[in-house]
C-alpha cells in the first residue's frame, strides 16, 4: 500500500476521533477533557492544522456555564437542608376553657390571652383569669399565636370509695338499758333558769357569770334526793345565742320551760317554744317568781294558749309547777314531774359497741388544749377511744365531769368533758367511735374531700352565673350599636369606657373609706358562732362595710395582730384574755383590742365603732323666717340686681348665715346674701316684725309669696342604722 494512501486513512481516523469529541463536549459529558491530537507510533505523519472556528469551540465559556448551574443546583440542595418544615405546637384543649387554664396550656402568660382577643367580640373589660371561654374564642387565640390544637381527651376520674364514719343501726330493744334523761332548760332572759339549776345542785353558777345573764351552755348531773339521776342542759335566754338553744333541743328528752310569773310570755320564750316542737320534745313549764306580790300564774298560762302550749288546768297535757327558784319552793314537785315524765318516755340506750354522742359545746383550755363537752347517746366512753367529730379527731386522754373530777367511763345520758383532740370541733357536731387511728384519719381525709368536691360545684355555679351576668350586660351593650357603623361603635365605647374609667377609682376610695375589718376571739365555740349569727344581720353596708377577717377560738395572739395590722382592723375578744406583751405589741401598732365579758356590750361597742367611720351630717337650725311681698330691681354698675322685699315674720335674719329661697315647698336656691338693707341703710340683722330688702349673691327672680329662710349649719356625728334586735 502506497505510503500516501496510510497518511490519509491516519488523517481520516485523527478527524473522527476529534469529531467524537467535539460531540462529547456539546453534551457536557466531557466538558474536561483536552483536545489530546492522536499521534502514530508506526508511521510519520504531516500535521494536519484543523480550522480553529470549525473544530475548536470556545470551550471554556461552556465550561463556566455548565459550573454555574451546577452550583446553583447544588446550593438549592443545601437550603433545603438548612431549613427543614417546622411543626407547629399542639395544644390540648376542651369545648370550655378559663382564660387561666388556656394559657397554661399554650405555656404563655394571661396578657398573651388578651392581646389574642383584642379584635374578636369579646368585652376584654369584663374578662377575668377564671372567665370561661368558648370553643371560638379558644380556636381564634390559638390559630393567631402560631400553634394548632387537638381535642384533649376525657379522664374518667376514679370516683372515690365513701369512706365515712356513720351510726350503727338500731340495737335490739332486748339489750337497751335506762339513762338518766336530758333535759334543757329554755326560757327568757333573766327568768330564773340557772338560779333554779343552782337550788338543785346547791351551787352559785349564775355568780359566776358576768352581767348575771348565762352565756354559755352548761351541761350538769343532778343527783335527785330519791336516788335517780337527770342530766341538765342550761341554755341562754339571751337573745344572741339562739344557735345555743337550737343546739340544745336536739340531744334532750324532755324540755322544762321557764316563765317569769311577773313578767309572763315574752320573746324568747316563744322561740324556746318553737324549738321544743321543732324537737318534738315533751314541755313542763315552771313558772317561776311565784314568791313576788306581781306575780300572775293565771295570765302566764293563758297566754301560753296563744302558742298552742296547753296547760293541765284547761284540758291540756302540759304540767304547769309554780316554783320560787330563789327561795327553794315546790323545787322537789319539778324534779318529780321530771322524773315521773322520764319513766312514762321509757327512755333507755344500747351501753356496748361503738361509741356515739353529740358535742354540745367547744373550747381551748391552756393546759388541755382543745377541749369539748358532749352528751353520750349510745356506748360507754372509755380513756383511749378514738373518735371523730366533723373535721377533726381524738384519743382519748383524760374525762372530766361538771366538777372536774377525772372520770374512769362515761355511759349514755351523761354529760363528760373530752381532752385529746388533734384540732377544736364545732359545736353541735357528732361524735362516732372508730376503730384505729388509721381509720379516723380516713374519715377525716373523706370529709374533707367531700367539702371540697362540694365548694368546687358551688364555685362551678358562681362562675357559670357570672359569666352569663357578663354576657348577657355585653349583649345589652352591643344592641344600641348595631346600626353604626366601625368608626361610630368604637367612639361610643371610647365614651362609656372613658366614663367608666372616671368613676372607678373615685368609687374605690369611698369603699376603702367606709370600711371596719374586725377580728372575733371566743372563749368557745358557741359565744363565736353567738356573735357570728349576730353579725348576720348586719343590714347597713351601704353606710360601712363590716369585714370580718377572722374568727376563732382562745386568746389573742400574735397573729390576730399581724392580721389586725395588715388591713388596719380591731380585734375583739369575748371572754378570752391578752397577755401584758400582746398589749404592748399593740400598743405598739396602734391596734385596738376590745375585750368585753358580757355579749351585747361588744355589739354595743361595735355599733359605736362602725358610726365613728361615718362622715359628720350637717344638721340645719333655722334661726328666722320672712316672707317677700314685693319685688323690684336695682341698678348696680351696668347690672340689674332682683331685690326681695321681705317683712320678717318669725325669728331674725342674720347677713352672716346661711339663706333658702322656697317657693310652693320647693327648695329654689341656697346660699349667701349680697346685701341686707333697712330704708336704704345697711344692717346686719333684721328682727321679728320688721321689713327689709335683700338680694342674693346669684341672680335670682323673686316672686311675691316666695318664702325666706334663714339658717345655721353645724355638724354632727351620725349613727350606724344597723339594730341587732336587743
Amino acid at each position: 500500500m502506497n505510503w500516501r494512501m496510510m497518511l490519509t486513512l491516519e488523517n481520516l481516523a485523527y478527524l473522527h476521533r476529534a469529531c467524537k469529541q467535539l460531540h462529547s463536549l456539546s453534551y457536557g459529558k466531557a466538558y474536561k477533557t483536552q483536545w489530546k491530537p492522536v499521534l502514530s507510533s508506526a508511521y510519520h505523519m504531516c500535521s494536519v492544522q484543523l480550522h480553529p472556528q470549525l473544530w475548536q469551540p470556545d470551550i471554556s465559556s461552556q465550561v463556566r456555564l455548565l459550573t454555574t448551574k451546577e452550583r446553583k443546583k447544588s446550593g438549592k440542595e443545601k437550603l433545603r437542608l438548612i431549613k427543614p418544615k417546622v411543626e407547629k405546637q399542639e395544644v390540648e384543649i376542651m369545648s370550655e376553657m378559663t382564660v387561666e387554664a388556656l394559657a397554661k396550656a399554650m405555656h404563655k402568660d394571661i396578657d398573651h390571652i388578651y392581646e389574642a382577643l383584642l379584635n374578636m367580640d369579646i368585652d376584654l373589660d369584663a374578662l377575668e383569669p377564671d372567665s370561661v371561654l368558648n370553643e371560638v374564642w379558644i380556636k381564634h387565640v390559638i390559630k393567631k399565636s402560631g400553634m394548632k390544637h387537638k381535642w384533649a381527651k376525657l379522664r374518667e376520674e376514679k370516683v372515690k370509695e365513701n369512706k365515712d364514719a356513720v351510726r350503727r343501726p338500731p340495737a335490739d330493744p332486748a339489750l337497751l338499758t335506762p339513762r338518766p334523761p336530758v333535759v334543757t332548760i329554755l326560757g327568757h332572759v333573766d327568768h330564773g333558769k340557772t338560779t333554779l339549776l343552782d337550788s338543785l345542785r346547791k351551787t352559785q353558777v349564775a355568780a359566776m357569770e358576768a352581767g348575771g345573764i348565762t352565756q354559755h351552755i352548761g351541761a350538769f348531773l343532778v343527783h335527785l334526793p330519791s336516788g335517780e339521776k337527770i342530766t341538765f342542759l342550761d341554755t341562754p335566754g339571751h337573745a344572741a345565742f339562739s344557735a345555743m338553744r337550737a343546739r340544745g333541743t336536739h340531744v334532750t328528752d324532755i324540755v322544762i320551760l321557764v316563765v317569769a310569773a311577773e313578767d309572763g310570755v315574752m320573746k324568747q320564750t316563744v322561740e324556746s317554744i318553737q324549738h321544743a316542737k321543732n324537737a318534738k320534745v315533751p314541755i313542763i313549764v315552771a313558772i317561776n317568781k311565784c314568791d313576788k306580790p306581781e306575780a300572775n300564774p293565771d295570765r302566764v298560762k293563758k297566754e301560753l294558749l296563744a302558742h298552742d302550749v296547753v296547760c293541765e288546768d284547761y284540758g291540756g297535757d302540759v304540767q304547769t309547777i309554780n316554783i320560787s327558784a330563789l327561795k327553794g319552793d315546790n323545787l322537789m314537785a319539778l324534779a318529780e314531774a321530771t322524773a315521773v315524765l322520764a319513766e312514762v318516755l321509757e327512755l333507755k340506750a344500747d351501753f356496748t359497741g361503738l361509741v356515739e354522742g353529740t358535742i354540745i359545746e367547744s373550747r381551748t383550755d391552756k393546759g388541755k388544749g382543745p377541749v369539748t363537752t358532749a352528751i353520750i347517746q349510745r356506748g360507754t366512753l372509755r380513756k383511749g377511744c378514738i373518735l371523730v367529730a366533723g373535721k377533726s379527731w381524738a384519743k382519748v386522754r383524760l374525762m372530766f365531769d361538771e366538777n372536774d373530777k377525772g372520770m374512769e367511763t362515761a355511759s349514755p345520758g351523761m354529760p363528760v368533758e373530752i381532752v385529746g383532740w388533734k384540732d377544736v370541733p364545732s359545736a353541735g357536731e357528732e361524735i362516732l367511735e372508730v376503730e384505729t387511728e388509721l381509720r379516723a384519719r380516713e374519715v377525716i381525709d373523706w370529709r374533707v374531700y367531700a367539702e371540697q368536691q362540694e365548694k368546687m360545684k358551688k364555685d362551678l355555679e358562681v362562675i357559670e352565673a357570672k359569666q352569663k351576668e357578663h354576657t348577657d350586660a355585653y349583649k345589652k351593650e352591643r344592641e344600641g350599636f348595631t346600626n353604626m357603623t366601625w368608626r361610630q361603635r368604637q367612639s361610643a365605647l371610647y365614651k362609656a369606657k372613658k366614663h367608666q374609667m372616671y368613676w372607678r377609682p373615685k368609687e374605690r376610695v369611698e369603699s376603702d373609706k367606709n370600711k371596719l375589718p374586725i377580728i372575733i376571739k371566743g372563749d368557745v365555740d358557741g359565744s363565736v358562732e353567738a356573735i357570728l349569727n349576730i353579725l348576720d344581720t348586719y343590714d347597713a353596708n351601704e353606710e360601712c362595710e363590716l369585714d370580718v377577717l377572722h374568727f376563732g377560738i382562745g386568746d389573742i395572739s400574735e397573729n390576730d395582730l399581724n392580721l389586725a395590722e395588715t388591713f388596719q382592723g380591731i380585734v375583739y375578744g369575748f371572754n378570752v384574755n391578752a397577755s401584758k406583751s400582746i398589749q404592748q405589741s399593740a400598743a405598739k401598732k396602734d391596734i385596738k383590742i376590745k375585750i368585753h365579758k358580757i355579749i351585747y356590750r361588744l355589739i354595743e361597742d361595735l355599733q359605736e365603732e362602725l358610726s365613728c367611720t361615718l362622715p359628720r351630717a350637717v344638721e340645719e337650725h333655722i334661726l328666722g323666717e320672712a316672707a317677700v311681698l314685693a319685688t323690684f330691681e336695682v341698678t348696680v354698675g351696668k347690672k340689674k340686681v332682683p331685690v326681695a322685699g321681705c317683712r320678717v315674720q318669725k325669728g331674725e335674719l342674720d347677713r352672716k348665715m346661711k339663706f333658702k329661697l322656697i317657693r310652693k315647698g320647693d327648695v329654689i336656691w341656697s346660699g349667701n346674701l349680697s346685701s341686707l338693707k333697712h330704708h336704704q341703710n345697711d344692717i346686719s340683722v333684721v328682727k321679728t316684725g320688721m321689713d327689709c330688702g335683700l338680694s342674693f349673691e346669684k341672680n335670682i327672680e323673686f316672686q311675691v309669696g316666695d318664702e325666706i329662710v334663714c339658717f345655721s349649719e353645724k355638724e354632727v356625728e351620725q349613727t350606724i342604722s344597723w339594730n341587732p334586735g336587743f
